[in-house]
């Protein structure tokens, strides 16, 4: 577990340039969003965005995997190590990603 949250940490680093990036734990692994827009997360495979132009035009050597059984595939990051194109692959995914859905109270 120390494994994932270092993983989370250090995301989280390589994206201080993008505003709005925040990040909660779900199921033993994360959930990262961009302006409350759901980009990725950190599941058994490593970090994963969803599978996107954006995401394909910076990565266009990642294949696309589920990051688990039963889930829809979505690309391993290939790089994390390259802050400038990682903040920029985000900024440009933000687009093409649904709007997070509202919770709709009852009562």
């Amino acid at each position: 577990m120390s494994d994932c949250k270092e993983l989370a940490a250090f995301v989280m680093d390589q994206l201080s340039g993008c505003p709005d990036i925040r990040n909660i734990p779900m199921m033993g692994g994360y959930v990262f969003y961009y302006k409350e827009r759901i980009f990725g997360g950190i599941y058994e495979n490593g970090f994963m965005v969803k599978d996107t132009k954006a995401s394909r035009k910076y990565m266009p050597d990642s294949m696309p995997e589920p990051p688990y059984k039963g889930a829809k595939p979505m690309l391993p990051v290939t790089i994390l190590e390259q802050r400038e194109a990682f903040q920029k692959m985000v900024e440009e995914m933000f687009f093409e990603l649904p709007e997070r859905k509202k919770k709709v109270r009852k009562g």
